[in-house]
């Protein structure tokens, strides 16, 4: 009856619409000459959005009729779901394409529930559904057509050689397996094709129609790869190549390449004194074949060089640029480039994406991390603030310590008059972020840190708010509290804590530890006596409760540790940590002549086990190659700003992290919430840590000692688990840390006494999501967020499927098109999926199963081996007061120097995909009670309606510079 009724109404309704909605904004309508659409009769027409919203009011019309679609409400609502769908299909094809009509309409159901117009949505569906049985039913009737389609070639148009298009989706599938076919790819993408179609329509359809199989099979995704290295390579060197051609196409191709790009200015002159031949002879074509789909659309999108939008680099070849860029100053340049070559382009090693986009080019900001301390005067602040302009310009990410800055209602001597604060110059700190996007590569980004005693904390605490005076709101800034111990002391005792202006209690900003305590406390006697003013006194719980209310409402500020990441620095000698960086694993020192910077790489761990146990021995030798090229970063890096540079030729730090560490325990076959787990995280931190300084010691024996050196810790013979006795005398107790080692650190301990150091600071965990698609492991230290989900990048929307999983399901004869429903209706998991055995959900257990105590036990393991710190994210399933409290004051007591993102399960959720041919669909859990007398048709609207109203608008964030938001430190 519905359906009916939505046909009639939508019928006669159509020509009495309520005013057309206003459904594109300015940027869209500009690039709708970038899309077209096929219609089922295989008819190309131009992509007109505002039928889009036209159809979404006739749904409106069927269910509420003409006087109630007509109101103002409905009218907003239909536009505002219109603008959801353009910018969803966008998202799919950012560069411009074609759409199936049924992909619109798609995007168009999906809207609708996830507006939460469930009964429209049913109407919807029920009428897609009883339109394409009719076009089935009138098919039938009609003999089959065989058009013959033509293609635009060149300018010329010609007959489609399907032959050559079946032969090159078939070898995209060759070794893939038997569950990786080539026919289905063909037929989806003769579904999108149309006569007269252009030559790179026809690739880019065979690309689109794989990726759709990727949720059948997760090797789906490196066919999908390779049909998209096929048009990469026709675009690169303007013919097909077959791929058992690509190793003499490198070789013809390569000198060329460099020679083209330093013509055009891309590259460094430098890089033609190097023998071009012998690299190009070095190259491995068979490594193409390495990448899935996410990482190499990422690499093109985002990374390879281009003229005039046409890219001129192939994957082993923007590899090769980026080795030799890092050795540019090595004696033998060719056999370290080759070296260099062979860590990145093996996955078992790669750089950050600074150093991946600008290595070997003329502008070489290749360093990921900048940190900052802003002085308390006007001129000062405004340059810092330029400083934060120049370093986000070429790819930074920013950490800005802004304690020091004298807060709201203190007096100004030089105008009588009295501050506005911190909280207007941090307004000003995001709009310069928002502005200095990084040549449109990125989003800029920056974290501002607070310390807890600063009479502006409560106010700082709410930045993020939506609510509240927009003035004093930043909601593209990352914040984060930089808490003293004394302060979580206060709160454990129940006791008070006051509030300064900090140029009343100058020395407060580099004191940490004993010290702070004592002039902290000399501060509060004075405010007492009346010899301080302004000042405030809190109850240390009251503070510490809303810190935690606004980390649980607005994700920010996040909770960071002064002391932890002073007393155990090994530069505390040579300053003050004052803050980290935008990803809170760098703890290096600030002052007012010293802008802080890192430089980053991780290590694949799980290219690194051998036999279910970790190869010490592989790892040693990447972790060996991998330190010098982070070394050599420092000496080839630009610098935008003089004090950063000053800095990091004076200590010299860098930061190598991992990546894949959930994947290595899917090879060890060990769930994450495990104490194998947690005991693997100490073992492979403590392998990692050992063969980082075990390096540095030997570039320092090769190239010398850091300059600042003398009276380090690391002079001194005290190694970074030794500084958790420092901390704990410094606490009067509080750290609670296995302290338990296997390797032999006594003779590290003498290599370092006779060579010192090359590094100040040598291991920090970043968090690497986007060098971590490009590979295709699971980011930095992170469990598995999702078994089945989309993940949402600048480069658009990938699915994305745990292969190990489906490994372990086909071996069980579980892995079938149910599980593939199943898993998309209850977000990835599979805890509700009664037929999957326990010890599998164990292992597979997503991040929101894993409870939080494991994330920060096995935190705890890896921190006490590293000299600086790590992003770690907390995931919190029911999230309670009570459980924040507990989790962090248990990251506290264990020693840990920071935390990232508090992740709840009520606010993060993944975007489930949509089933075969694009349609929507779930199984049913089982509990309907109304079923019985329903149609076919209603119980599959039901279905659907069902899976697409648990449907969340928004999906996982890993970093907060990946817009889907951050990539400054990976």
């Amino acid at each position: 009856m519905l359906t009916s009724q939505y046909t009639a109404t939508a019928h006669h309704s159509a020509q009495h619409l309520p005013d057309e909605p206003q459904a594109l904004s300015a940027l869209a309508q500009g690039q709708m000459n970038l899309y077209q659409i096929i219609r089922r009769n295989g008819s190309v027409v131009s992509f007109e959005p505002n039928k889009i919203a036209v159809a979404m009011m006739k749904a409106f019309l069927a269910v509420h009729g003409a006087q109630g679609a007509a109101s103002a409400s409905v009218r907003e609502t239909v536009e505002e779901l219109t603008q959801a769908v353009i910018r969803a299909l966008m998202r799919s094809r950012p560069a411009g394409g074609t759409f199936h009509i049924e992909d619109v309409q798609d995007q168009v159901e999906l809207g609708l529930m996830r507006g939460g117009h469930h009964e429209i949505a049913r109407a919807y569906v029920l009428y897609r559904e009883r339109r394409t049985q009719e076009r089935a039913q009138k098919m039938e009737q009609q003999a089959p057509a065989h058009p013959v389609l033509h293609a635009i070639d060149h300018g010329q148009r010609v007959v489609l050689d399907l032959t050559k298009l079946k032969g090159v989706i078939s070898d995209a599938c060759a070794g893939l397996g038997a569950d990786v076919m080539p026919e289905p790819i063909m037929a989806e993408t003769m579904r999108n094709l149309y006569d007269g179609v252009p030559m790179e329509e026809v690739y880019k359809a065979s690309v689109l129609a794989a990726r759709t199989l990727i949720e059948k099979d997760p090797d789906y995704t490196f066919a999908t790869a390779r049909l998209l290295f096929h048009t990469i390579a026709k675009e690169v060197l303007g013919q097909d190549v077959a791929q058992a051609d690509m190793p003499q196409a490198y070789v013809d191709y390569f000198p060329e390449y460099v020679k083209l790009g330093v013509k055009n200015e891309l590259l460094d002159e430098k890089l033609l004194q190097f023998d071009l031949p012998r690299l190009a002879n070095a190259l491995k074509a068979e490594r193409d074949l390495q990448f899935d789909y996410l990482g190499l659309q990422t690499l093109y999108d985002r990374y390879f060089l281009h003229i005039g939008k046409q890219r001129i680099e192939l994957p082993q070849a923007f590899f090769m640029r980026v080795a030799m860029g890092l050795a540019l100053g090595e004696i033998d340049r060719e056999t370290r480039a080759i070296e260099f070559y062979e860590v990145l382009s093996s996955f078992d090693f790669m750089s950050s994406t600074p150093t991946l986009f600008n290595a070997g080019t003329l502008r070489s900001q290749l360093s990921s991390c900048y940190l900052t301390t802003v002085p308390d005067d006007l001129d000062g602040i405004y340059e810092s603030i330029k400083e934060n302009a120049l370093l986000s310009k070429f790819a930074g990410g920013l950490g800005n310590d802004w304690t020091p800055v004298r807060a709201l209602g203190s007096h100004i001597k030089g105008t009588n008059g009295e501050s506005q604060g911190v909280v207007p110059f941090l307004k000003v700190v995001n709009d310069t972020a928002v502005a200095v996007n990084q040549g449109g590569k990125r989003k800029g980004a920056v974290c501002t840190y607070l310390e807890t005693w600063h009479l502006d904390i409560e106010e700082f605490l709410e930045l993020r708010k939506n609510t509240g005076d927009d003035r004093r709101r930043t909601h593209d800034m990352n914040t984060s509290n930089w808490i003293p111990d004394l302060f979580m002391r206060r709160v454990m005792e129940k006791g008070q804590w006051t509030l300064f202006s900090p140029n009343n209690v100058p020395d407060l900003h580099d004191k940490f530890g004993q010290a702070f305590e004592e002039a902290y406390v000399a501060y509060e006697e004075k405010a007492a006596c009346g010899e301080i003013k302004p000042y405030r006194t809190v109850q240390a719980t009251d503070l510490w409760r809303k810190m935690l209310t606004m980390l649980f409402e607005t994700g920010h500020p996040w909770i960071t540790f002064k002391d932890a990441c002073n007393i155990r620095s090994p530069q505390q000698h040579a300053g003050v940590v004052h803050s980290s960086n935008l990803c809170t694993e760098i703890t290096l020192n600030t002052s007012s002549t010293e802008t802080a910077v890192c430089n980053l790489g991780s290590v694949n761990l799980v290219q690194h086990l051998k036999d279910g146990k970790l190869d010490h021995a592989k790892l040693q030798k990447t972790i060996t190659t991998a330190m010098r090229m982070l070394d050599n970063v420092i000496d080839i890096n630009y610098y935008a700003v003089k004090k950063a540079r000053d800095a990091n030729m004076r200590h010299r730090p860098v930061g190598l992290g991992l990546m894949g560490f959930q994947d290595s325990l899917y090879e060890m076959r060990i769930p994450y919430a495990s104490e194998s787990a947690v005991q693997f995280a100490d073992e492979s931190m403590e392998a990692i840590c050992y063969y980082a300084y075990l390096a540095s010691t030997e570039l320092a024996r090769e190239r010398g000692k850091y300059s600042s050196f003398k009276g380090s810790l690391w002079d001194q013979g005290v190694l970074p688990l030794d500084t958790l006795n420092l901390l704990a005398q410094e606490r009067g107790g509080f750290v609670e840390v296995d302290r338990s080692s296997t390797l032999d650190w006594e003779a590290l301990r003498r290599k370092i006494a006779q060579d010192g150091m090359r590094n100040s600071n040598c291991v920090a965990i970043a968090p690497t999501a986007t060098i971590s698609n490009i590979i295709g492991v699971d980011a930095s230290i992170e469990p598995c967020f999702g078994n089945l989900s989309v993940k949402s990048n600048l480069s658009g929307e990938f699915t994305i499927i745990n292969s190990y999983l489906v490994r372990d399901l086909k071996r069980l004869g579980l892995w079938d098109d149910v599980m593939v429903m199943d898993l998309k209706h209850f977000d990835g998991s599979l805890r509700p999926i009664d037929r999957v055995p326990a010890e599998i959900k164990a292992l597979y257990a997503t991040a929101f199963e894993v409870e939080t105590l494991w994330l920060v036990e096995a935190a705890a393991r890896r921190q006490k081996w590293i000299d600086q710190a790590q992003s770690l994210n907390i995931y919190m399933a029911g999230a309670s007061g009570k459980k924040l409290d507990d989790t962090y004051k248990l990251a506290w007591v264990r020693g840990l120097k920071t935390t990232y993102y508090l992740r709840t399960q009520s606010a993060t959720q993944v975007e489930k995909s949509t089933v075969a041919a694009g349609r929507l669909n779930a199984v049913s859990n089982g509990e309907s009670s109304n079923a019985k007398g329903m149609s076919a048709l209603d119980l599959a609207a039901a279905a659907a309606q069902q899976q697409m109203a648990n449907l969340p608008a928004t999906d996982i964030k890993f970093c907060g510079v990946d817009d889907p938001t951050c990539e400054s430190c990976q």
